[in-house]
């Protein structure tokens, strides 16, 4: 069974309350476009995240709010920019990186809360059961693209009723497969 592999470029996902510290004042996010995952959406907001060495302008700000703000960067990003960014999974941020973030009405340094997120399926209970995983299993995925065919070993299988069937994966990982615009891949034992 194959199902969509999406790349996840960089991104950032706020709290209100530091939403309006960036934004200004009882500021709402502005929708782009719907993401695969239901009820999750590319804002038109842009914030600049600044590590130690440098800074990456114009990253996209996904929606909507959180109970805690997270960068989700490839490993690249970080190091280009001088902030640590353990491969966590998404909202697993204690201990995580520091960075700041600046929006056109101000700034905030966040202690925690800056990783490289852990490859990872999105799946339904019905999916699951096809592909014969549950929740939390660690799975080996094959994406075959033109002349980068590989598996991508360390996939965790995430499981809910709020979920839609795909695969994430960063902007390092996706080139280091060669995937274009619309790619699939499978599970192998």
């Amino acid at each position: 069974m194959k199902f969509l592999v999406e790349t996840s470029a960089r991104h950032v996902h706020l709290t209100q309350e530091h939403l309006e510290i960036l934004f200004g004042e009882g500021y709402q996010l502005t929708k782009k476009k719907d993401l695969s995952q239901p009820g999750q959406f590319a804002c038109q907001e842009r914030v600049t995240i600044v590590g130690t060495k440098k800074e990456l302008a114009g990253v996209s700000i996904l929606g909507p709010v959180r109970k805690a703000t997270q960068v989700e960067l490839s490993l690249t990003d970080a190091r280009s920019i001088g902030v640590t960014a353990p491969v966590r999974e998404s909202g697993d941020i204690a201990g995580s990186g520091a960075c700041k973030i600046i929006g056109p009405k101000g700034e905030i340094e966040i202690s925690e809360g800056v990783i490289a997120a852990k490859r990872h399926i999105h799946a339904t209970p019905e999916d699951a059961k096809a592909l014969g995983v549950e929740n939390g299993q660690i799975v080996s995925v094959k994406l075959d693209t033109e002349g980068r065919s590989l598996i991508f070993g360390d996939v965790v299988v995430r499981v809910s009723d709020s979920y839609a069937l795909a695969m994430h994966i960063d902007t390092d990982e996706s080139n280091a497969a060669g995937c274009g615009r619309e790619v699939y891949g499978e599970i192998v034992k």
